[in-house]
């Protein structure tokens, strides 16, 4: 089977995690697997997003991949392009995400509306709505 190529974050959560259905009621994500540790805890499930595949994993010891929690920050933040940007960021905070910018329309072509998910993980929730704004300026140049 040929492997196409795609990004696959894996975010990082703090030991002992028993539920992960926040991403599920936020945004519709499938567990496609999951490894638990013998307490019950996720150590790593894999989930889809409109099958876009990302990955959940504990914490480990001598890693230098962190939960957003044990530096009080993150060094990344997930965009998720979606069609409604307006109701995928409303069922995310209905799912306990807390919003950190409403979602608003911006001058480079992108409708976009930023979370925090319960583990610590920044969220981008996006469209592209104005895609000559992109194709016709030179941002940065």
């Amino acid at each position: 089977m040929e492997t196409k190529t795609a990004f696959t974050p894996q975010l990082v959560i703090p030991n002992g995690v028993t539920d992960i259905s926040f991403y599920t009621r936020a945004f519709n994500a499938v567990e496609q697997w999951r490894l638990n540790n013998d307490d019950g805890s996720v150590h790593v499930a894999g989930l889809k997003i409109d099958g876009a595949l990302f990955h959940i994993h504990e914490q480990m010891p001598g890693s230098y991949a962190f939960s957003p929690g044990k530096h009080n920050g993150t060094t990344v933040t997930v965009g998720l392009m979606v069609d409604d940007v307006h109701a995928v960021f409303a069922q995310a905070v209905a799912a306990g995400a807390t919003a950190k910018s409403p979602v608003q329309d911006y001058d480079y072509g992108y409708r976009q509306g930023e979370i925090v998910d319960p583990f610590g993980h920044h969220w981008t929730i996006e469209k592209i709505f104005n895609p000559d704004i992109l194709i016709n300026q030179n941002y940065g140049k």
